[in-house]
């Protein structure tokens, strides 16, 4: 039976970025079967080859940079909208640390069109499943994802699925977004330009993708970098100028030319996050796990997450750092965007500014306690019936709400991980006292529930959603606090004009309740 639970506030985002992003208010955006409510999908995979394991473990060791080998198997997916067959998927093993996972159950792709044409499920051509490695708790990267896409930060729409291979449970899996051209079209209405996925790929890099300027040269940059789209073009000019320019500007044109080069307002949040769920696998610390997007349409980069699953300060290889006590502007030698953002006095109080928002908002135990509360009573008869996971059934209760001592692998002394409820309460405990909110007091009486902007990010006209009553009365202030604009609607006057703005953060204040608004 398929299982279903709703959160109000990932819903009525769920809608409005659905209205937004499609162009057209009656369309649904490819994947919604699987994604636009939280439930645990089925998936039944028969493979008709008697050792298909064996060419599943020989292919991923033998997966190379040149391509990924896939072997077909039939598919049965059922979610809340019904069962549905398709032949010949193909299905390989992926990952890298998590393919330590003990035992065979590793995490893989499937690939609706590897072997016929076209085929797809809801537009969707590509599937990751991951194997909850190092988390007892199964949520970390769904319930990170999820907040970054509340706030606005390009990520992966995940979900959860209970998986068998010829009719053998394999295990209880986390569903995750293919970051594809069918992505970046609902996502970033445009799906020309080039995406880069950071990190080494199979042909040995360092691992580091820390955009540091190596030269002109494509090939300086390509064991730490993959072209995931126009690859027969395969033309790295545009990311190599990108990283000349971060490193090899003076600091007066950093400051004022960064928002010219990057959606800046997102990728401030996008950093913040990373700090404040200790997601340090992650351009921050590793310098991995993130794409960048180069969108035509405004002719910038857009950095968009991946691979949360060491969220909530689980990061193996953080050494003295403590995640719950991580300062703010941390970031690991040889970070250049990061460093910079930082030495600039008006880009590091944009993203204090962002750190405030969040603490106020989303990254406190008040708001992400229920949320863990509804994932738990989703998953957790799911989970105890995988007898593959990595943990035990007292394992996965015990991390939701602490620590858990010696559980291998983990950043803490005896590798203990980190637990989301404790790991929330003390985090949030150091930044209240350890972070100056007082010049961004103004953003504290932030509204999630009751008011809404979209398009936001927006240029031109925005719609102010969940007046109650008119006339209603607005102001828009600049990051400095500093009044841009005081205006009244009136009758079910709903929109305001930002064409005029320049490319920045902003608050507008709807009668006593302040949003945050982007201008790209």
């Amino acid at each position: 039976m398929i299982q279903i639970k709703t959160n109000f506030h990932k819903l009525l985002f769920i809608l409005l970025t659905t209205l937004f992003y499609s162009n057209n208010l009656s369309a649904q955006i490819e994947g919604a079967n699987l994604f636009s409510i939280d439930q645990v999908v089925n998936i039944e995979l028969d493979f008709p080859q008697s050792d298909f394991w064996s060419q599943l473990e020989d292919n991923y060791t033998n997966m190379d940079v040149n391509g990924s080998i896939y072997i077909p198997a039939n598919l049965t997916l059922t979610d809340v909208t019904g069962t549905y067959t398709f032949d010949s998927v193909g299905v390989r093993l992926k990952g890298n640390s998590s393919y330590g996972h003990p035992g065979d159950k590793k995490s893989f792709k499937i690939d609706f069109n590897k072997f016929i044409s076209g085929q797809n499920y809801d537009g969707i051509k590509k599937l990751n499943f991951s194997n909850g490695f190092k988390d007892p708790t199964f949520m970390r990267e769904k319930l990170f994802f999820d907040v970054c896409r509340i706030h606005g930060v390009p990520a992966p729409r995940t979900n959860f699925t209970t998986v068998t291979y010829n009719g053998e449970p394999w295990g209880f899996y986390t569903l995750v977004e293919q970051l594809d051209d069918q992505f970046l079209d609902w996502r970033m209405l445009d799906d020309g330009g080039n995406l880069f996925k950071a990190g080494s790929n199979f042909s040995g890099g360092d691992g580091e993708a820390s955009l540091e300027y190596l030269g002109s040269a494509q090939s300086a940059y390509e064991s730490s970098y993959e072209l995931k789209s126009n690859e027969n073009a395969n033309d790295w000019t545009d990311l190599i100028e990108f990283i000349d320019f971060i490193n090899n500007t003076n600091d007066s044109e950093f400051e004022t030319n960064l928002a010219s080069h990057i959606d800046l307002g997102p990728f401030l949040s996008s950093a913040a996050l990373d700090n404040l769920f200790g997601n340090l696998d992650s351009y921050t610390q590793s310098a991995r796990n993130y794409y960048l997007y180069h969108n035509l349409g405004m002719d910038k980069w857009q950095w968009i997450k991946w691979d949360g699953n060491e969220a909530f300060g689980s990061y193996g290889f953080m050494g003295p750092l403590n995640p719950s006590n991580l300062d703010i502007y941390y970031y690991a030698s040889n970070r250049p965007l990061l460093e910079r953002v930082f030495a600039s006095q008006a880009l590091k109080s944009q993203y204090t500014s962002e750190v405030c928002l969040l603490i106020s908002t989303i990254f406190n135990p008040d708001y992400l306690n229920p949320m863990i509360d509804d994932l738990k009573e989703l998953i957790k008869n799911d989970v105890y019936a995988d007898n593959n996971k990595m943990f035990s059934n007292a394992d996965f209760d015990t991390n939701i709400e602490t620590d858990l001592s010696g559980g291998g692998g983990g950043p803490g002394p005896g590798g203990s991980i980190e637990g989301l409820k404790s790991f929330i309460q003390e985090r949030y405990n150091y930044l209240t006292t350890a972070v100056d909110c007082e010049p961004y007091a103004g953003i504290e009486s932030v509204s999630l529930q009751e008011l809404s902007i979209y398009p936001n990010p927006g240029t031109s006209l925005l719609s102010i959603k969940g007046i109650q009553s008119y006339p209603c009365p607005y102001v828009l202030k600049g990051l400095d606090g500093g009044v841009i604009e005081s205006k009244i609607l009136f009758g079910s006057e709903q929109f305001i004009d930002v064409s005029e703005l320049e490319s920045n953060l902003y608050f507008l204040d709807v009668d006593g309740h302040v949003l945050k608004l982007i201008k790209p």
